[in-house]
């Protein structure tokens, strides 16, 4: 953890925190290749597992922050090219608000998180979406998904 900066320490905590849906402490190893596609890594499955076994060495299943931060320093570049990103994620946004009304619905939510990962049960996407839209509208505008995909 030690190189990794404060901001991308919180953006971990954002994103472990999301996937601690029983807020135990720890997430399921099984959420770390969802987790590590939102952060822009896809890895093939063998690579993943050998990921994982690295640093869940008990074989418990599962990692407790500090591990999960770990694992993730691998994948954080040092200095990310915030602007490409921010393109990236406005022009996938736009995509996404097909009438362009600057919104997107969280059932369009769920269908993007059910691409990132479809082992994703309806009860896990319904956790997430309560957390994400809190205001309850069942929208999510640019900041709200900024937000979601950054963890800033």
């Amino acid at each position: 953890m030690d190189e990794l900066d404060q901001s991308q320490i919180q953006m971990l905590r954002k994103a472990f925190d999301t996937f601690d849906q029983e807020k135990k402490g720890v997430i399921s190893t099984d959420m770390i290749g969802t987790i590590l596609d939102m952060l822009g890594h896809e890895l093939d499955d063998d690579t993943l597992t050998e990921i994982i076994q690295e640093y869940d060495v008990n074989g418990t299943g599962v990692l407790e922050f500090k591990e999960f931060c770990s694992l993730a320093a691998r994948f954080m570049v040092e200095e990310l090219d915030a602007e490409a990103m921010l393109a990236e994620l406005r022009e996938a946004f736009r995509l996404y608000d097909r009438e362009g009304n600057g919104y997107i619905t969280t059932e369009v939510l769920k269908e993007i998180f059910k691409e990132l990962d479809n082992t994703l049960s309806n009860e896990d996407l319904e956790s997430m979406i309560t957390e994400i839209d809190t205001d309850g509208s069942g929208t999510v505008d640019f900041d709200e998904f900024l937000e979601v995909m950054t963890g800033e």
